[in-house]
């Protein structure tokens, strides 16, 4: 459990990580399922990923820990620093400036709650902070940096609607179905795993609720004096990394009723967007994207609510109708 007090309620936010991101990529390209961005992108990724592994023992061994582990080591799951506009460099330099020591430690510890029979011996030499982090510029420059603005958008679209829930009904709400595991508890604790283990408690500078795009990672983040940061799956992820969305059955029977582009952003509204960031999921400029809208707009499918400075679209109930029974078909 993650016992917060009252001024932690107050205090808490969201924010983005991309070495979070970072790290989820590199766990669903470790494993031979797609569970992951979109299927397409992990057959794209993986070959290359797993040629790199081999040609360096350290990365393989360092993968293959994390992948097995119930426990992240601690060096790689830090909170981060700079809410919405965390930049990977800060995080990457964070982590690179971890002392062997404490890698070392945290390292024994996950292997400590790892399946099988695992073993250190790869991790010999020294800057072991600093190993980690060329691996995850590796990894974003080749697998996730073309990527980043499509991903990003899909998870601020995840922060919006739970800001909307948190400001019209509390956290409880915001937090509902955050990950398989999570709930909230009574009227102060989230309990945020079902493996046996002590509450944490969170203190008066709240909590960082971090989404992610692939699917089912979920982890906990905490370094001594800084806030807890919950890592979450983002609404949405597993479909929303294509910009044609797929193709089959009703899709295409909704393609063919009001055109390709408008019934991919109609599936899209599953949760409120901007244009921008409609823009950025299709890969398509805000122009023809908004083209898109007005017609929707004009034949009753979605509509717009103003939040803040925000302009949001969402599906009207027709449109909800019309989209949840091309995905029955």
């Amino acid at each position: 459990m993650l016992r917060l007090d009252a001024q932690a309620l107050t205090r808490s936010r969201f924010a983005l990580s991309p070495f979070a991101e970072t790290l989820a990529a590199i766990v669903q390209l470790a494993r031979p399922a797609a569970d992951s961005w979109h299927p397409e992108w992990h057959a794209r990724h993986r070959v290359e990923f797993h040629a790199r592994l081999r040609a360096d023992p350290y990365a393989r061994g360092l993968v293959g820990l994390m992948s097995a582990s119930k426990h992240l080591p601690d060096h790689l799951a830090l909170p981060p620093g700079g809410g919405m506009e965390t930049t990977l460099e800060s995080e990457l330099a964070e982590v690179a400036r971890v002392s062997d020591e404490v890698v070392r430690e945290a390292l024994r510890l996950s292997l400590a709650h790892s399946a099988g029979d695992g073993h250190l011996d790869w991790c010999t030499g020294r800057g072991h902070g600093a190993r980690a982090a060329e691996l995850f510029r590796s990894v974003w420059d080749t697998h996730l940096a073309a990527e980043w603005p499509a991903r990003r958008a899909v998870l601020q679209r995840d922060v919006t609607h739970r800001a909307g829930l948190l400001a019209a009904h509390g956290w409880p709400r915001a937090l509902h179905l955050m990950n398989r595991r999570s709930a909230w508890v009574g009227a102060d604790a989230i309990r945020f795993g079902d493996r046996p283990g002590n509450d944490r408690a969170v203190g008066a500078d709240g909590m960082l609720f971090v989404p992610v795009s692939a699917r089912r990672s979920s982890w906990l983040c905490h370094v001594p004096g800084r806030p807890h940061a919950l890592v979450y799956p983002a609404r949405g992820t597993g479909t929303a990394g294509s910009a044609t969305g797929s193709a089959t059955g009703g899709a295409r029977a909704l393609a063919r009723l009001i055109g390709a582009g408008r019934a991919v952003i109609l599936r899209h509204l599953d949760t409120p967007a901007t244009t921008s960031e409609l823009a950025a999921l299709m890969a398509q400029s805000v122009g023809t994207v908004g083209g898109h809208l007005a017609v929707l707009r004009d034949t009753g499918l979605v509509d717009r609510t103003r939040v803040g400075r925000r302009v949001l679209y969402h599906r009207t109930a027709l449109g909800d109708h019309l989209a949840d029974g091309a995905s029955e078909l």
